[in-house]
């Protein structure tokens, strides 16, 4: 029996890596098959685990997030209307993408799948960057989408790969030609799709990077902005003004919605209206000030976060992000793969200054893209640590 295991686990690990490698490529391409490639490298993840009797493993934050998902279903369970809320709620299954992640991306394994999200970027920015100049998506009605549904999934996907990318560049000490290749389609791209959020994002999250790297890189800021602004298209750099723009009518709106937001938190301060309910009541606890008529989400992850599941769950969110950033902090300065820890705090980071202007987190291919990235720098500590715990 155990020489039996012993043959099929080897077997069983190769297989689920590759299931792994799979989902991952896929989660810039098709979140269907994403997600019937997670489901499939769930089962092989389940099965290595009963052949090689082995205790399910996961980060120290993992909990936090297992707690934010418990109290989400709470929330569900009393909201306005809980059949509809927990159904939304199965999106929680998809945070089993990190123990999955962190069993079988380990060592250098960590850095393949790292490797892929930047390689399969790279397509996405091209299909984006064609489908603005020759498709004619280049308008606000009408944006580079990639191979997504929406091009604010597309952005938000271009952002965490371009961190990844810049974190390859800026802490690797080999290989960095590819990344160097692919970063300037990443930005082009997500130039292209006119979503200001993800830009904000990207800009604060290489800066962050840049100023880890070494502080007196943030002096190419300045020359990379100049750059941007004289090349970029007309409608690009228009559209980057208007953040700043307090009667654009997207800014007036987004104001509007944190003040929506804050009365529902008011009113509903412990387990908040329940998950997917935002656009049920919008109408209700409209600001006079709002654009739309409606909305499905708040724009703001905090705030839609507490709105939706309460306060507490807002909490319990925010701890489990510190214990994130904390963990992949002190591990940029020891890691083997220094890049690894980077493009996970850039994830961190770009998520968090997007997320002032969009529900990122709520979006199923970032929240699974944003979860593999984070996780990847613990998966491939654990196998340094497990090979020195033998070699002794």
């Amino acid at each position: 029996m155990f020489h039996d295991a012993d043959t099929i686990a080897p077997r069983l690990e190769r297989v689920a890596f590759l299931g792994l490698v799979a989902c991952v490529a896929a989660l810039q391409l098709s979140i269907a098959v994403a997600q019937a490639l997670l489901a499939i490298t769930g089962a092989l993840w389940v099965a290595l685990v009963v052949v090689g009797r082995e205790r399910i493993e996961f980060p120290p934050w993992f909990w936090l997030l297992f707690g934010y998902a418990g109290l989400t279903l709470l929330s569900a369970a009393v909201s306005l209307d809980p059949i509809a809320s927990i159904a939304d709620s199965k999106q929680l299954l998809l945070f089993l993408i990190v123990p999955g992640v962190y069993r079988l991306a380990r060592g250098p394994k960590a850095l393949t799948i790292a490797t892929v999200v930047i390689s399969v970027g790279a397509v996405s920015a091209i299909i984006g960057i064609v489908q603005y100049g020759i498709l004619e998506y280049d308008n606000l009605g009408r944006r580079p989408q990639g191979a997504l549904t929406h091009y604010m999934t597309y952005s938000g996907a271009l952002m965490l790969v371009a961190g990844m990318a810049a974190a390859r560049l800026l802490f690797h000490d080999r290989d960095r030609t590819w990344s160097a290749l692919v970063m300037p389609a990443l930005l082009v791209a997500l130039a292209l799709t006119f979503t200001r959020s993800a830009m904000v994002g990207t800009c604060v999250a290489i800066g962050m990077l840049l100023v880890l790297r070494d502080l007196r890189l943030l002096a190419l800021a300045p020359v990379v902005a100049g750059l941007f602004f004289a090349m970029a298209p007309d409608r690009v750099t228009d559209r980057l003004y208007s953040i700043f723009d307090l009667q654009d009518p997207t800014v007036r709106d987004r104001v509007a919605m944190i003040r929506t937001g804050a009365r529902l938190i008011g009113d509903y301060p412990v387990m908040g209206v329940g998950p997917d309910l935002i656009k049920d009541v919008y109408g209700d606890y409209r600001d006079p000030a709002a654009v739309q008529e409606s909305n499905p989400h708040l724009h703001n992850v905090p705030i839609q976060i507490a709105a939706e599941r309460g306060l507490p769950a807002l909490v319990v969110w925010l701890a489990m992000v510190v214990a994130v950033t904390r963990g992949l902090a002190q591990r940029l300065g020891t890691a083997a793969y220094r890049s690894l820890p980077a493009g996970g705090l850039a994830a961190v980071v770009g998520m968090l200054a997007a997320g002032m202007f969009e529900y990122n987190f709520g979006d199923s291919e970032f929240l699974m893209l944003w979860l593999v990235l984070v996780t990847l720098p613990f998966a491939a500590d654990l196998t340094e640590r497990a090979e020195v715990v033998e070699a002794a």
